[in-house]
Parts: structure tokens; C-alpha cells; sequence
């Protein structure tokens, strides 16, 4: 059983190697370019972060801190 584990997991190992795809050089602007980041735009996104978890009386996941109020 433990060799059957083995075996299956350096099975997985290789075919997760195997499926990385090389990014060609004309496919580089394509990725750089700024609608295809995380977050675009990180002023936006940290003032969105904060409206939600103040709504949500939930602190961290995002290293919020605070309660419901909005008040920190």
C-alpha cells in the first residue's frame, strides 16, 4: 500500500511538471499589460478591503483589524 502511495504521488509530482507551459516572448506584453494584474489599481482595492470587512464586522483574512463600526 505505501508503495502504491509513492508511486502515485511521483506520478502527480511529474505530470504537474509536465503541464508548466513556457510564456513565448510575443505573449509577454500581452501578460504586462495593466488590465491583466491582481489588482490594478491598489489604492482602490485596499479602500474596497476595508469598506468590506468594516460592513461585514469581520476582522483578518487581510490583516484588518477592528470591529463593525469602521472605527480601528
Amino acid at each position: 500500500m505505501r508503495a502504491l502511495r509513492t508511486t502515485l504521488l511521483l506520478l502527480i509530482c511529474s505530470l504537474m511538471l509536465i503541464s508548466c507551459a513556457d510564456v513565448r516572448a510575443w505573449e509577454r506584453g500581452y501578460l504586462a499589460r495593466e488590465e491583466m494584474a491582481w489588482d490594478p489599481d491598489a489604492l482602490e482595492s485596499s479602500l474596497n478591503d476595508h469598506i468590506f470587512f468594516s460592513k461585514e464586522a469581520s476582522s483578518g483574512g487581510n490583516s484588518a483589524a477592528g470591529g463593525g463600526c469602521g472605527c480601528n
